[in-house]
């Protein structure tokens, strides 16, 4: 919907990217502008009308008119169909998918729906809009009892929804584990469920996504258990391929709607490369301070403003840089300026985002984690501290800016990563690209396998239920079966065992154990009372709160005094420091057995088992505001480990002479090979890239070998399949290279950015991999298949 039209204003963005090239510190780091044109609104009259008590709400709201992308998904709605709604940041998509849903509330009172959303925040941020839409809305404000039912609700309030509640906001892990196993006590629920909401569909890929869409098949079958067959209203942002994605994903018929009909303001999109430091042009300023200067610039004219990190680190850095720089300026301005993050306090996190909803703040550092869909007003402004890991990601936080049809601008401040400094380079290439797909599998047998565990929990498997989730259903319960996990009676396959399954079954990848950091007074002993700042998964928790690591939070400087292994406790104390500290990581993949192996012309590629390792085994001591290393010291903590399935293989020396005789270094190729595998590998497994790993080792066989390896504990079939294909996938690589324009190589080649640092480190301080030399890569490939 749209608000009547405002007057026109004079935004001070053009006149602000031209003082900062008029600047004292300006050295060219404007390398690209792209000018991207306004899109006025477009409107869709709805026949027949919404209600005059939803009509009246709205107007409440200062919206007069439908969009044409929220009439079209109303409609499809009405028709009784699955829609997918896919258009730009900031359109109106949650108004398409609420208004058919209070529209059937008033009609039918007992009507129920789910609301699904990938984080917590989200529901948190979208109950809000929903219960301010229905207390405008009259008989609704009684009829509409929603609430958030998630890992963070009270016992009381639990019991109250589900005997109360007609719409649940919640997220897919507590559906899987909270809900569907007790869907006795949703029974009334499930009987008038009408609507399920996805929201953000296009989080929900790879791994993640082929556990939810079985999580949603088996929330079909519960609710046609019950009678009820509720139809799917999904959102999406822009990516390759939202039809399909929506499709897999439930499982039914769905219709697109991304005919976006929302006013999008001028949009200027910049890309800002740090000048050099030297003469001989090698080493560049830090991209940190760069946007720090960026922040505050921005912050003093009025410009609300979000700023995009890529790791906790950099969030509480830059944030630190600028609070300190906008308070030495004076102006009171320092207080207007917050961090956001996952790992802190939920409280915490809301109250900022209220501050910035409200116009309290002026600018926000942030990690992806506000790039997801929560309502954060109106930004006039995005800073991008070095490119997203997608196409798609980049645009999503870019949109984030230019809210209401404003003019808007996006920054993006490139690291020294070879990524980073290619896209500098050649802006044509990122304006070029179309967004991704997003893949999905959700008849992986090893995923399938567990979900048909938590099925059976909930109701006795049948035949009829490869209509849900597939063909391999039933080998795959006679497996369960032969297990001693199900029991076949009368054609029906009962779950016999006492384990229950949904919690042994982890929807994620990331780490469920968490610590918990407390911080005590400087000097206090042990026992001191304490307070809880914040908390951080398990596997990051060694990268991040060691001992004598110099924890940031909110720009503030704590020392870890103790890492309590057992009970996941980190013990911090406020200390005024002048630097911050980088864990420093060793990886490894050791062989444990091998499975099989299989030959081609002369070469080999083998299957089996592996364990991928990595530790912190020390970390560095880095100044505030510069790259210089302080002080190292050595750490003696646990070592993780992935006990996986890997393929392996090893050119032959053959093949390794081939590209020595034309003088050029058999590791160039081999590094460019395995960034191929990494990138090409999802389209034939069906996963994301970051479910795969790659490694270049020699320890292993006493000569240079690539790993291609599962990011699941025991494997997830990926490697197996990689394994199968093999020879087909290298044919796909070398005509891959074939195709690409490029000359020397890039990241839609053999420059994939596959090896990111650790999710708490500062990338100022890691240079990236260089990209491999594409002539060596196709010479490896020509060398292993033939040529093409």
């Amino acid at each position: 919907m749209t608000r009547p039209e405002a007057p026109a204003e004079t935004s001070p963005l053009h006149s602000i990217l031209e003082e900062l090239r008029a600047g004292e510190r300006y050295d060219g780091q404007i390398v690209h502008v792209e000018r991207l044109p306004a899109r006025p609104a477009r409107h869709r009259p709805l026949d027949p009308p919404l209600p005059p008590v939803l009509t009246d709400a709205l107007a409440a709201e200062g919206i007069e008119s439908l969009y044409t992308h929220q009439a079209r998904a109303i409609e499809a709605s009405r028709r009784g169909e699955n829609v997918v709604v896919v258009t730009g940041t900031a359109s109106g998509k949650t108004l398409a998918y609420n208004l058919p849903i209070l529209e059937t509330l008033l009609a039918d009172p007992k009507a129920k729906a789910f609301y699904l959303f990938p984080t917590k925040a989200l529901a948190q941020d979208q109950m809000k809009g929903l219960q301010r839409l229905t207390a405008a809305a009259g008989p609704l404000a009684e009829r509409a009892v929603a609430g958030t039912y998630d890992g963070d609700t009270s016992p009381h309030a639990r019991r109250k929804l589900r005997g109360s509640g007609n719409l649940i906001l919640t997220n897919p892990d507590m559906l899987h584990a909270g809900i569907l196993p007790y869907h006795a006590k949703w029974a009334r629920f499930f009987s008038d469920l009408r609507y399920v909401v996805v929201d953000e569909i296009h989080a929900y890929r790879g791994i993640f996504g082929s556990q939810v869409a079985n999580v949603l098949r088996r929330l079909r079958r519960i609710a046609a258990h019950y009678g009820a067959r509720p139809r799917f209203l999904c959102s999406s942002a822009t990516i390759g391929n939202p039809l399909d994605l929506a499709e897999t994903l439930i499982g039914e018929p769905v219709t697109l709607v991304d005919e976006d009909g929302s006013p999008r303001g001028p949009r200027l999109f910049v890309f800002w490369n740090p000048g050099f430091l030297d003469a001989g042009r090698i080493e560049r300023r830090s991209a940190n301070v760069e946007a720090k200067e960026l922040i505050v610039r921005l912050v003093e004219k009025g410009v609300q403003t979000i700023a995009f990190t890529k790791s906790r680190v950099v969030a509480e850095l830059i944030y630190r840089y600028a609070r300190e720089e906008l308070a030495r300026r004076g102006g009171g301005l320092a207080s207007r300026l917050a961090p956001y993050r996952g790992g802190y306090l939920p409280a915490d996190r809301r109250e900022i985002e209220r501050r910035l909803f409200s116009g309290e703040l002026l600018g926000v550092v942030s990690t992806n984690a506000l790039e997801l869909g929560i309502d954060v007003g109106g930004l006039d402004a995005s800073i991008l501290v070095g490119f997203p890991p997608s196409i798609a990601s980049a645009w999503q936080q870019a949109g984030r800016a230019g809210r209401s049809g404003r003019e808007a601008i996006a920054i993006v401040v490139g690291y020294s990563d070879p990524v980073d400094q290619y896209l500098m380079r050649h802006p044509r290439y990122f304006f070029g690209q179309s967004p991704e797909d997003a893949v999905l599998d959700p008849e992986n047998p090893y995923v399938l396998a567990g979900q048909l565990a938590c099925a059976a929990f909930e109701l006795p498997l049948s035949e009829g239920d490869e209509a849900l989730f597939g063909t391999l259903a039933t080998p795959v319960g006679r497996i369960l079966e032969n297990d001693g996990k199900l029991k076949n009676l009368d054609g029906l396959r009962y779950w016999c065992s006492t384990d229950f399954p949904s919690r042994s079954v982890d929807l994620r990848t990331i780490s469920n154990d968490t610590y918990t950091i407390l911080a005590v007074e400087a000097g206090a002993p042990k026992d001191a009372k304490n307070r809880a700042i914040g908390n951080v998964d398990a596997i990051s928790g060694l990268e991040l709160v060691y001992p004598e690591a110099v924890y940031l939070h909110e720009g503030e400087t704590y020392f870890v005094r103790e890492l309590d292994l057992v009970n996941k406790i980190a013990i911090v104390e406020r200390r005024e420091v002048d630097y911050y500290t980088q864990p420093v990581l060793d990886s490894h993949i050791r062989l444990d057995r091998e499975r099989e192996r299989k030959a081609w012309g002369g070469e080999t590629v083998f299957l089996g088992e592996a364990t991928a390792t990595w530790q912190t085994v020390g970390f560095k001591k880095i100044q505030f505001l510069h790259l210089d290393s302080i002080g190292y010291t050595k750490l003696d903590l646990p070592v993780l480990t992935l006990p996986t399935q890997s393929l392996w293989f090893s050119p032959s020396e053959r093949a390794l002479a081939a590209i020595r005789g034309a003088g050029r270094n058999p590791w160039e190729g081999l590094s460019g090979l395995r960034n191929l595998l990494v990138n090409l590998l999802p389209l034939y497994v069906m996963g994301e890239k970051s479910d795969l790993g790659g490694i270049i080792d020699s320890k292993n066989l006493g000569r240079p070998a690539i790993f291609i390896f599962d990011r699941y504990t025991g494997g997830i079939g990926f490697a197996e399949k990689a394994y199968e294909r093999f020879e087909e996938v290298l044919r796909g690589c070398l005509a891959l290279l074939a195709d690409c324009p490029c000359d020397g190589g890039c990241p839609s080649c053999v420059g994939l950015p596959i090896l990111r640092p650790a999710q708490q480190q500062d990338p100022d301080l890691w240079g990236g991999w260089p990209i491999p030399d594409k002539a060596t890569t196709r010479l490896l490939l020509e060398a292993l298949v033939g040529r093409p």
